[in-house]
């Protein structure tokens, strides 16, 4: 527990693909020392230049299936054959230091997330328009012509379910996109709740008007 007993937020980042959500998390850590981003485990194959605790938890797929039969994820999916998932244990210990923690995760996996930890925050990010995210997609030079056009397939999908998010952000300009994603944090930082217990001894100061 954190020596204030202060409890750290959950942040759940959802986007479709090619929208920023992985630069903007990125920057988000950077900015702010108390984020930290959660290491989803993993039963794909490592990829060169990938680090085990750093890119993903990789595990085998029978060391996955035994922490599913344990209830130890918060939210798991099967995608394309490989499964991912995000620990409970190490989210609610992290969370109990008080840090805060985001996960970068597909509309499904929040819904999982919100029904676990409905005190979440949640945010879905959004390119300013269907032909930027085109252009974006195409622009990555690193996708084939038809996969292309699954991802904005699946972007559309992705995207019918923004309004069950919290906050909206449209990734235009991406400093601006990064300023609001921050703004949010703040906000919640903020709110009575927290601050009552962060500063509990400066309000009861005031209320009994000591120095007065």
């Amino acid at each position: 527990m954190s020596q204030t007993g202060e409890q750290g937020t959950l942040y759940v980042i959802s986007a479709p693909s090619g929208a920023g959500k992985t630069s903007l998390v990125g920057e988000m850590i950077r900015a702010d020392a108390r984020l930290g981003v959660s290491v989803s485990h993993t039963t794909r194959p490592m990829r060169p230049g990938e680090q085990d605790g750093v890119n993903y938890h990789f595990i085998s797929r029978e060391e996955f299936e035994a922490m599913i039969g344990r209830d130890e994820f918060l939210e798991h999916a099967d995608v394309f054959g490989n499964y991912y998932g995000t620990s409970q244990v190490w989210v609610e210990q992290t969370l109990a230091r008080g840090r805060d923690v985001i996960l970068e995760i597909d509309w499904q996996g929040a819904t999982q997330v919100r029904r676990l930890m409905p005190h979440c925050v949640s945010v879905f990010i959004v390119p300013p328009s269907a032909a930027v995210l085109r252009e974006r997609l195409v622009g990555r030079g690193t996708d084939a012509p038809e996969v292309v056009e699954r991802r904005l397939r699946e972007a559309a999908e992705e995207c019918r379910h923004a309004l069950e998010f919290d906050y909206l952000v449209v990734n235009d300009d991406f400093a601006e996109a990064l300023s609001q994603l921050l703004s949010i944090v703040t906000c919640q930082r903020l709110r009575m709740d927290r601050q009552e217990v962060r500063h509990a001894g400066l309000l009861s100061s005031l209320m009994d008007g000591d120095g007065a």
